[in-house]
Formats: C-alpha cells, sequence, structure tokens
C-alpha cells in the first residue's frame, strides 16, 4: 500500500451488503458433508477417542463471548462425529474448562489437560491476557493448539516469535483497532477530537494505540483529547463517562466487550453520551447478538472483532453461512456470534489438515503433517474465506464493520445492510515477514511499525 492515497484508499472500500459476492465453495470447506463426498482414506486409523481441552469464560459479563464459543465448537464436533469422527473413525471428546480462573489457572489446566488427560489438540480461549501466557507453554508441551481468539499481536511477535505447534484462526488484534478506525473515517471524517474508553490490559492497549495510528493517518489533524481506562468486569462507568462528556470530544472509540459492554451503554444512554458525539467501537456486537437491547442507539459503529457478523454477506449470497446459521440456531435457538465462527471454523481447519495428510502419508497423520498441511490452508467459513499463514500461524480473512439499526425481524440490534464496510485484510496488516519488535524497530507490534513507516505514505 506504499503508493495507496488516503483518499484512494477510503474510496476505493466497498460499502453495502451487495459488495459480497457469491464465490464457488473450495474444495474444503467449514460444515457437513453429503456421504457421497466424504474423502476415501488411506490406511489403517484408529478408533480411539480425540480428545479435546477447551478453555473460554464459561462465567462472568466474559461468558457474552466465551458461551458462542463453546457452542460454535460443540456443533462443529457433533456434525463430525455425525459423520464417524475424524477420518470417520476418531471422533471428538471435548473437556471444557473455565477461563474465568484467571491466567495461572489456565496455565495449570493446560498441563493438566495435556499431561494428565491426554488431549490431542487445546483450543478455546477469549482473552488477550491468556493467549501470550498459554502459547509458550503450548510449544513447550507439544501440543497442537488452535486458538480461537485472545488476538492480541504479542502472542506471535513477542511471546512465540517462532510457532510450531500454535496456530489462531480468528484476525489479529491490530487489524480490529484498524478496522474501526477505517468504519470511522468513512462516515465521520470531519470528527478530530477523539476520545477512548477500553479495558486496562493488553487488548485496550492495543486498540487504542492501533486505532489513534491508522485514524490519524485517515483523518488528518485529529487528536486524543481524553482516554479512560476501566478495570475489566468494571460495573460502574459513571466517572468515566462523565469525564468524556467534560472533554467535549467528537468521536468516541470503545474498546469495551462483552458484559461491560452491556453496562457501559446501558449507563451512557442515562447521559445522553451518544447524542453528544459519535461512537465507534471495537467488538459492540462481539458477543451473543440478543445480548444488545434495542434501547442501544442506531448509528453507533459497531464492531465484530473484525470477523463476522451473522447477518453478512445478506442471505443467499453465501450459502456456507446460511446454512450454518440454520445450524446453529436449531442446535442453540440463538444466533452465532464471530466467536461461534471461529470455534466452528477451527475444527473444520482441523479436519481438513488431517484428510490432506492422510492423503499424502496413509494412516493416522503425526502432529509434524498436520502442521504441514495447516500452514497455508485455506477454508471457506461462515465469515467467509480464511487462510493461515505459514510465516506466523495467523488466520486471516476481509474485516467487517457496519452501523447499528433496528429492524422489526429482530428483538435486537443488527447492521444497516447499507453501511457495512468490508477491507481486504492484505490492505490492513502487516505483509509477511515483517520485522517483529526489537528486530530494527521497539515499536509495541510489528503492526504499529508497518502503520508508521509505510501504510499511506
Amino acid at each position: 500500500m506504499s503508493e495507496v492515497t488516503r483518499r484512494g484508499f477510503l474510496n476505493n472500500l466497498a460499502v453495502g451488503a451487495a459488495t459480497a459476492a457469491t464465490v464457488a465453495p473450495a474444495v474444503y470447506f467449514a460444515g457437513p458433508r453429503p456421504a457421497n463426498a466424504a474423502i476415501k482414506v488411506k490406511g489403517t486409523v484408529p478408533d480411539k477417542p480425540f480428545k479435546t481441552g477447551h478453555i473460554t469464560f464459561l462465567t462472568g459479563p466474559a461468558n457474552l463471548l466465551g458461551e458462542p464459543g463453546r457452542k460454535g465448537h460443540l456443533l462443529a464436533a457433533e456434525e463430525i462425529n455425525a459423520e464417524g469422527g475424524f477420518l470417520g473413525k476418531r471422533k471428538i471428546e471435548t473437556i471444557i474448562a473455565d477461563e474465568a480462573a484467571g491466567t495461572d489457572a489456565n496455565v495449570k489446566e493446560l498441563r493438566r489437560m495435556k499431561l494428565s488427560e491426554k488431549i490431542d489438540l487445546f483450543t478455546g480461549v477469549i482473552s488477550s491476557g491468556n493467549t501470550p501466557a498459554l502459547g509458550p507453554v503450548a510449544e513447550e508441551l507439544g501440543v497442537l493448539t488452535m486458538f480461537n481468539d485472545g488476538c492480541t499481536d504479542f502472542l506471535f511477535d513477542k511471546a512465540v516469535p517462532k510457532p510450531k505447534y500454535v496456530f489462531r484462526v480468528t484476525n489479529i488484534q491490530s487489524a480490529d483497532g484498524i478496522t474501526s478506525a477505517v468504519g470511522a473515517a468513512k462516515a465521520w471524517p470531519n470528527a478530530k477530537r477523539v476520545a477512548s474508553i477500553q479495558p486496562d490490559y493488553s487488548y485496550g492497549r492495543n486498540v487504542h494505540e492501533h486505532f489513534m495510528l491508522a485514524y490519524q493517518k485517515l483523518v488528518p489533524g485529529s487528536t486524543s483529547v481524553s482516554e479512560a481506562w476501566p478495570k475489566l468486569g468494571t460495573t460502574d462507568f459513571t466517572a468515566h463517562i462523565t469525564k468524556i462528556i467534560s472533554d467535549q470530544p467528537d468521536i468516541l472509540i470503545c474498546g469495551v466487550w462483552g458484559g461491560d459492554y452491556v453496562a457501559f451503554y446501558k449507563q451512557a444512554l442515562r447521559y445522553g453520551l451518544f447524542e453528544k458525539m459519535k461512537v465507534a467501537t471495537t467488538l459492540a456486537f462481539g458477543g451473543q447478538p440478543h445480548a444488545i437491547g434495542k434501547d442501544h442507539p442506531e448509528g453507533v459503529l459497531a464492531g465484530v472483532h473484525a470477523n463476522y457478523f451473522f447477518l453478512h454477506p445478506a442471505k443467499g449470497r453465501w450459502p456456507i453461512n446460511d446454512s450454518f446459521v440454520q445450524r446453529y440456531y436449531k442446535r442453540w435457538n440463538e444466533y452465532p456470534s464471530f466467536e461461534s465462527d471461529g470455534a466452528y471454523t477451527s475444527l473444520y481447519l482441523l479436519k481438513a489438515a488431517i484428510e490432506k495428510a492422510n492423503q499424502l502419508v496413509g494412516g493416522w497423520p503425526d502432529d509434524e503433517a498436520i502442521i504441514t498441511m495447516l500452514e497455508g490452508m485455506g477454508i471457506d467459513a461462515p465469515s467467509g474465506y480464511t487462510y493461515i499463514r505459514a510465516d506466523n500461524h495467523q488466520g486471516y480473512k476481509d474485516t467487517v464493520i457496519g452501523m447499528t439499526k433496528n429492524v422489526p425481524a429482530y428483538d435486537f440490534p443488527v447492521w444497516d445492510p447499507k453501511s457495512i464496510v468490508t477491507i481486504p485484510i492484505r490492505d490492513i496488516t502487516a505483509p509477511p515477514n515483517w520485522p517483529k519488535p526489537g528486530q530494527g524497530h521497539n515499536e509495541s507490534t510489528a503492526a504499529a511499525n508497518w502503520l508508521k513507516t509505510t501504510w499511506l505514505t
């Protein structure tokens, strides 16, 4: 993007529901296959269970993200098991633990799962405060790991800079902040006084930095006028809300998520915050869709962690998502979130890698063969085409964001179809093998260095 101008970049973005084109499915897609489409397995495959450890938030305000992830994982496992399991023989068994126990307890539980339960796969994890601690332990234990979230850049920039066993499916966190910045700049190009409210840990710090780096390039003259850093799990946002209003920003970027966001927006309504400034978020629509009430204001830029919203692409334009939403709703009596998509897609990515490896080596492939297949693999998922880069084991997909709107068909706000912005992931992420922190620069992330030195210059 070194020769792309700010104006040209914004003008070339796809906007609206009609921008998502129907694409012929690839050989591998996330979803059940008819019996006549099953692969012919080579060699002998043992019929012992395939044991998976899954850590996610089962309790607390973060459960609004953890529960959809659990349900997406279980739906995929049930579908795969209905086909006999991986390679028609190895049915998935899942051990689930509560991420709310804390980082130290999560590390101990991962060790227990591998050493005592003998898990074949570790998956799940929501918080960006946990993946940098769990990633190195997974590498040490040699356990194949597919994080569904915990999307901090720090995982592969610093904690596990040369991953072997660890992969992640959802978009990288820097893309989250940049997506909100792009959506905000396109919607409100004259909003120059920026306030920020972020959870006070790695996710919030990352959102604030990358949003501001991108927004200040997209909206020349914009500046930060207010910062608020509530602790994760905060229930009373009053002091933060009144301070933000008193600083008179044009726009607020909000990275508060889960039950914390529900508490924030309901309290902000009482103070008229949404009438006093534009509001952009990274995760307003990150939890279970029904968790947000119809009292939520319209015209808020509602982020989905730059990943997925169940009504996009529009019905009929991406059959893989249409059928996923139907099956998920039938199974759980609710609509899926981006966490549902991430957990669901993770197991189907693994299934595809196992099948490809079997065709090459026969029998049950070892982890080395599965890892080789995962590196560079792509799959058609409910959220669209998702691929794993070989250089950093990170998943990538084009990002999306849209404005809140109330419609009669749903008991909660959804995206206004005309407002949806789709951004090619290659345009907002550092290219393969970009120098990491400490490799010629001291920025917090590779993405931050790329934004400062190359993006839109």
